[in-house]
């Protein structure tokens, strides 16, 4: 291995965008796997990681990333061997633990799993913490909700972006009909494609109305939150669910009882840091039988390597990233 390596790197709380630096392996911490990260993804959270917009990072000097896809070089642990891929997301990678922005990373062997069957390292990336959200979030609604194939449209919310992108296809694929919510008329040939079969400007859901509406959904997938969910939960069908994992209009939710009481309307929170295995486990069950390979070709909209991520950071920000980026890091 050489002797010093590329990586992101958060330097303190003063100075929270990160830099292209150059690491050692003395720098990186005392965890018993030594893993070649060959690709990773930037998520919006990592947006706000690497411009430090978002002050993500909870302790420093911080590596971000979420996403990691690589090669065990070193192993302390049984449960894995020099030559693995394998895979993580999420598990506190870019907060408290050093993330996937550097050529090489320790980590703990809990956090990891191996690469899926059928998926390529790139590919894994491209699905990443968006594609194992969206697919969290569908599993629950066919727990939670009341859905069927010929029984009304199912609500995916910032359908352009990376889970709603990959909670289309899903949905799409499962056989349901996929009403897209987007602010873009740009996408929607790229939703269509995904399968999506009708759109909504998301305008028309973002301004406060009344606490119960005409009832239009027999699900949703949010991932935009305050409003735009209060909105959701008041036209959702009796009996149905939605599934909220994201809050890219806001942390509040302008909402009341009236859906849940008056029409047994159940709100699912979707937390994908610290899914338990179980759970990832299933969703990359989903994602394995779901998702054709045109799907991620889709979804992906470029690859970038560690020099180009700050500038793409501030691009997904500003809504100019249409779904998934993938990082070329090794």
């Amino acid at each position: 291995m050489t002797e010093t390596f590329p990586a992101l790197l958060i330097r303190d709380k003063e100075n929270p965008a990160a830099v292209l630096t150059d690491l050692s392996r003395a720098d990186l911490p005392d965890l018993p796997l030594l893993v070649r990260v060959d690709y990773s993804s930037l998520n919006y959270k990592d947006g706000l990681s690497v411009t430090g917009k978002g002050r993500i990072a909870r302790r420093f000097p911080m590596v971000p990333g979420i996403d990691t896809a690589g090669t065990v070089v070193e192993s302390a642990s049984p449960a894995f061997q020099p030559g693995d891929r394998v895979i993580a997301t999420g598990n506190g990678l870019s907060e408290t633990e050093w993330g996937a922005y550097s050529t090489y990373q320790r980590l703990k062997p809990e956090w990891l799993m191996r690469q899926p069957e059928g998926f390529t390292q790139r590919q894994a990336m491209a699905i990443g913490t968006a594609g194992v959200t969206a697919a969290l979030c569908v599993n629950q609604l066919l727990a939670w909700g009341n859905l069927s194939q010929d029984g009304g449209s199912v609500l995916v919310t910032g359908a352009a972006g990376g889970v709603g992108s990959y909670a289309v296809a899903l949905l799409s694929a499962l056989g349901f009909h996929v009403t897209a919510s987007t602010g873009r008329p740009e996408t929607h040939d790229y939703l269509k494609a995904l399968g999506a079969k009708e759109f909504i400007d998301r305008k028309s859901l973002s301004a406060p109305s009344k606490p119960l509406q005409e009832e239009r959904w027999m699900g949703a997938v949010d991932s935009v939150g305050s409003t735009t969910l209060a909105n959701v939960l008041a036209q959702t069908m009796r009996d149905g669910a939605v599934a909220a994992c994201g809050l890219a209009g806001g942390a509040d939710l302008p909402a009341t009882v009236m859906p849940h009481i008056l029409r047994s309307v159940t709100l699912i929170g979707v937390d994908s840091v610290f899914a338990p295995p179980r759970r990832r486990e299933a969703a990359w069950r989903l994602l394995q039988t779901a998702l054709k390979p045109e799907h991620i070709d889709l979804v992906t909209a470029g690859e970038i390597d560690l020099e180009g991520l700050p500038q793409a950071a501030e691009d997904i920000l500003a809504g100019r990233v249409r779904g998934r980026m993938i990082v070329k890091v090794a």
